[in-house]
């Protein structure tokens, strides 16, 4: 199979659109497919130069090559950048690989221009819903713009072949906005780097010189994760937090959450020594569409709390591997925390039962039902075809305007 993966985000900025593109090409390469990557450079020139090294975006991924397009920051989030090209050149790009398929992670803008060229060349798409972009518009001051967004998306979806949604709370929002042809597809986790093992006591000694308990958080540090909501875990006694993550709140938060340790960007292995020493993990963004992080501190014997919107719904069984609290909630949220931080029994049988039930989810797994959802795509486009075609052979005047414009 040949593959052209069109990112809307990707290397050197990492997160869970990034890890999950990656995790889907090792397992193309896996397979023997070929594929292609077209992503926004890490600049505007390097887009021109494909210029490649510490702080761009590879030339290659996996083997597969990447075409780098000029890009622009998003104002007040450097880190996230805003591809240039037209309609045309990604058309351009994909008629030069000649693909069966085309993967559109999380699009929005490039994404969009990508859905077109396919659809231009008659290529199937599988659109993947991953980054929730229209409420992110009421968090930044904006909510006028969150019905215009909508709109956006369910035009843009409804263009692709197929839609993958992470989880049962994103398939039925999008068919409240009017997508249609919309599947379920979830994240697998690296059982292997996460794993209760990597607990780390000379770590945990660091982080909680007076034994306390951990309680931290993974993700970015930016108005949609909610992080400030962690305030009303701030004085639990016999305990401290943990923020693990990088963005452009870093500073505010650490003003707001003056005891809370920030350990910054972790990844590798170092990000699973982190997420395994800590004794509780804390979900407070409701704007998450799955929640790997979540699924990262299960496989690593973490329980967690989380907020009761979107993806964590879907992962944790509250009473069981967690708790889930209503969005909003704080005090509902603290009174989770303290019942299985005090708790040490009822903590260990959580964080047991949190490893069990994320065992089996893993990446392999799940990038073989992606494959079979770039089979199915690829037969409704031929289903299309043959459709067309009928309708062309008996209508003469459909014909015409087909030919002759």
């Amino acid at each position: 199979m040949r593959v052209a993966v069109i990112a809307e985000s990707f290397l050197p900025h990492m997160n869970g659109v990034t890890n999950s593109i990656l995790q889907v090409l090792r397992h193309l390469r896996e397979r023997g497919d070929e594929a292609i990557v077209i992503a926004p450079a890490a600049s505007w020139t390097a887009g021109w130069t494909q210029r490649a090294g510490a702080g761009h975006a590879p030339r290659e991924v996996e083997g597969f090559p990447v075409h780098a397009l000029p890009s622009m920051p998003m104002s007040g989030y450097a880190s996230v950048r805003v591809a240039a090209g037209t309609v045309a050149r990604l058309r351009g790009i994909l008629a030069d690989f000649g693909p069966d398929v085309v993967h559109i992670a999380s699009p929005f803008v490039l994404g969009w221009r990508g859905v077109q060229a396919a659809e231009e060349l008659g290529i199937p798409s599988v659109a993947v819903y991953q980054t929730e972009v229209p409420r992110y518009a009421t968090k930044y001051g904006l909510p006028w713009l969150e019905d215009v967004l909508w709109n956006h998306v369910a035009r843009l979806h409804n263009t692709a072949t197929l839609t993958l949604a992470p989880s049962s709370f994103t398939v039925r929002q999008l068919h409240r906005v009017g997508v249609r042809r919309v599947h379920l597809w979830g994240r697998g986790v690296d059982s292997r780097r996460f794993h209760p093992a990597k607990r780390d006591e000379a770590l945990r000694a660091e982080l909680a010189p007076h034994g306390e308990r951990l309680i931290g958080f993974v993700g970015r540090l930016a108005h949609e994760k909610q992080v400030e909501d962690l305030r009303a875990l701030a004085d639990l006694p016999g305990t401290r937090l943990v923020v693990i993550g990088s963005g452009p709140l870093r500073e505010t938060l650490e003003r707001q959450l003056p005891g809370a340790h920030f350990a910054g960007f972790q990844g590798g292995e170092d990000l699973a020594r982190h997420v395994a020493s800590l004794d509780l993990f804390v979900h407070p963004g409701e704007s998450d569409t799955f929640g790997q992080t979540l699924q990262e501190a299960m496989a690593s014997g973490v329980p967690v709390v989380a907020v009761g919107r979107g993806g964590p719904l879907d992962i944790v069984d509250s009473s069981r591997t967690g708790w889930i609290y209503q969005p909003g909630d704080l005090d509902e949220m603290r009174d989770r925390v303290a019942d299985l931080v005090y708790d040490d029994v009822k903590r260990a049988a959580f964080a047991h039962a949190a490893w069990e039930s994320v065992q089996g989810r893993t990446w392999p797994v799940l990038c073989e039902q992606l494959v079979g959802y770039y089979e199915k795509a690829i037969h409704v486009q031929h289903r299309r075809r043959g459709e067309l075609a009928r309708r062309l052979l008996t209508s003469p005047a459909l014909l015409a305007h087909r030919v002759f414009g």
